[in-house]
């Protein structure tokens, strides 16, 4: 193992070839949760939290993330499991608003908005920890 210098952090070891695969393997079934959502019958974020392709990338990434520690990609599989969780969190807390709401009609358009806001949320965060993946950079603290 090499040791790198990267301006996120000072000294972090370098990672297996194979770890970064699985790490670019959760990126891209976020992605393909994503896209699923974007392109079909169903919600971005739904896809996204409730679909076979995200499912997995979560259970990838607890897996992987012990052998993970110590690396740069730990901060990646932090990075994917804490999106994941987040968006789950904040789609309840959506909901839960925007359900007593409804009973002034209201709560439909803050559902729908806040469904979109968080669509958009997961896809920055998906793109922006693939595209530091790829420069083999860690994520930020």
């Amino acid at each position: 193992m090499s040791l790198t210098t990267t301006p996120a952090r000072a000294m972090t070891v370098e990672a297996p070839a194979s770890l970064v695969r699985i790490a670019h393997l959760v990126y891209a079934l976020h992605a393909l949760g994503i896209c699923i959502g974007a392109f079909g019958a169903a919600t971005v974020l739904g896809t996204f939290l409730f679909g076979w392709p995200s499912i997995i990338a979560v259970i990838l990434g607890y897996l992987k993330r012990g052998e993970a520690r110590g690396t740069w990609l730990e901060s990646h599989f932090g990075w994917q499991i804490r999106t994941f969780w987040f968006a789950l969190l904040w789609a309840l807390v959506v909901g839960l608003v925007s359900l007593p709401l409804t009973l002034v009609l209201i709560g439909f358009g803050t559902f729908a908005l806040g469904l979109i806001v968080l669509g958009l949320w997961a896809t920055y965060r998906v793109a922006r920890g693939w595209l530091r993946l790829n420069a083999h950079r860690p994520m930020p603290g």
